[in-house]
């Protein structure tokens, strides 16, 4: 199962990533899980919020620029060697992960990770079939949002 995620390009220069925290907040929008890579001249602020659709008209109207993508929310062992034996299905089943980032949830010795993967298509059936749980967007909404 796919989940959106919202991804907005900053320029690397001190306040740029207050701009669109302080967009989604004045909007009611809760972050529930973000990562954040740069190089020297930008960045890329990737966020999962429950209202993508509103995130990103907020986002634009506010001056960011947006772009959305389909990522996977996989469930993985909260032990050590849990997000070790995802990788192995990932590795045997010839699966590019492009980047991947822990959402902030523990529940029942579970934790999250999301997975951007360069064919979802692809890898969503090849994890399922090796016993890997994706989380529905609504299971991974209501868990963060308990």
């Amino acid at each position: 199962m796919q989940v959106i995620q919202v991804s907005v390009f900053l320029e690397n220069k001190p306040g740029r990533l207050s701009k669109p925290c302080r967009v989604l907040s004045d909007a009611g929008i809760n972050i529930l899980a973000l990562s954040l890579a740069n190089t020297q001249q930008f960045g890329i602020l990737r966020l999962i919020v429950q209202d993508w659709e509103k995130a990103k008209a907020v986002l634009e109207r506010g001056g960011c620029v947006v772009n959305t993508s389909e990522v996977a929310a996989v469930e993985v062992e909260d032990r050590p060697g849990g997000l070790e034996k995802i990788l192995r299905v990932v590795e045997e089943g010839s699966l590019n992960v492009e980047y991947l980032y822990p959402v902030t949830l523990k529940r029942a010795g579970k934790g999250v990770f999301i997975f951007r993967f360069d064919n979802l298509e692809e890898a969503l059936p090849t994890l399922k079939k090796r016993g890997v749980l994706s989380v529905t967007p609504e299971t991974l909404f209501a868990w963060l949002t308990e």
